[in-house]
């Protein structure tokens, strides 16, 4: 199985007539996602090569019964895109967009938890989630992605997402679902979520797990995993040598104090049964290690 979504996932790109949402659109549609429409206001009734453009997402729905949203707009106007998704009633909604402030962020959360909690957010900034040989929503090369199971897997990064894929798929191991969820501040779905889902899906036997500086998530994963997690999982977190009080790279990547250093998040991983190693590749080696155990 996967989590989120399957082959049958129906698909509504949100700026599908812009040239990032084209590209990775029909890229999407290429690797045999359901990309049933595109949405762009006032560019209703046209089409991009064959995919049908409508000006609402309420009306692709009725359309052609998309089940999931793919964002591919300005950092101005995505909050709203997220939000009318929403509104149709729309249960995944995968947004790539970076740039977006953080007290917009903050927004759209409390707007989905407090008036459509039947829909997940996945992002903002972040690659998206494929689950290899079903289905490809967002910005990662399928071509690196090996199908079959059984590893799951959850990043913060982007480039560690891929970098994850592709160490799996040279060593011969397959995953079920990677779903990247975004190094932002306000993240729509979390590590727990993703650890959660793939704790329940019978045919992930174990989890790769690739955090970073800032904030608390892999601490509150950590908890998590010692509590609810029976799989194996094998973490890396970058930034062991980010100097405190330092945004590195991604905007929820800053230490404030004692509270987010990769050391703490390694301490708190290991704690709980965590195999925690020291780069990506020591962790696709792990991995494979622990399949053929398996």
């Amino acid at each position: 199985m996967s989590i989120f979504v399957d082959e049958h996932t129906k698909v509504v790109v949100q700026g599908l007539t812009g040239g990032q949402g084209r590209f990775h659109g029909l890229r999407n549609r290429d690797y045999g996602t359901k990309v049933v429409a595109g949405v762009t206001p006032g560019k209703g009734g046209q089409d991009v090569d064959g995919i049908p453009v409508y000006d609402t997402v309420a009306e692709a729905v009725d359309a052609t019964g998309a089940d999931a949203s793919f964002v591919s707009v300005p950092p101005r106007f995505a909050p709203d895109a997220i939000i009318e998704a929403a509104g149709a009633g729309i249960p995944l909604v995968v947004c790539i967009t970076e740039g977006i402030p953080a007290h917009d962020e903050a927004r759209v959360y409390a707007t989905l938890r407090r008036d459509h909690p039947g829909t997940r957010l996945l992002g903002p900034n972040c690659p998206g989630i494929i689950s290899p040989g079903k289905t490809n929503i967002g910005i990662t090369a399928g071509e690196i992605a090996l199908a079959g199971g059984p590893v799951g897997i959850v990043s913060r990064s982007g480039t560690l997402t891929y970098q994850a894929l592709y160490e799996l798929e040279q060593l011969g191991v397959g995953v079920t679902t990677c779903v990247g969820i975004g190094g932002d501040p306000v993240p729509g779905t979390n590590f727990v979520d993703c650890l959660a889902a793939f704790q329940a899906d019978e045919e992930t036997k174990a989890i790769a797990m690739f955090g970073e500086i800032g904030g608390i998530e892999e601490e509150r994963a950590a908890a998590f995993i010692a509590e609810k997690v029976t799989k194996p999982v094998v973490a890396y977190i970058a930034g062991v040598t980010a100097p405190p009080g330092k945004k590195m790279g991604h905007a929820g990547a800053i230490i404030s104090g004692s509270k987010g250093t990769a050391q703490a998040k390694m301490e708190a991983l290991a704690a709980a049964g965590v195999r925690v190693v020291n780069n990506p590749t020591e962790a696709a080696l792990e991995m494979a290690e622990i399949v053929k155990s398996l």
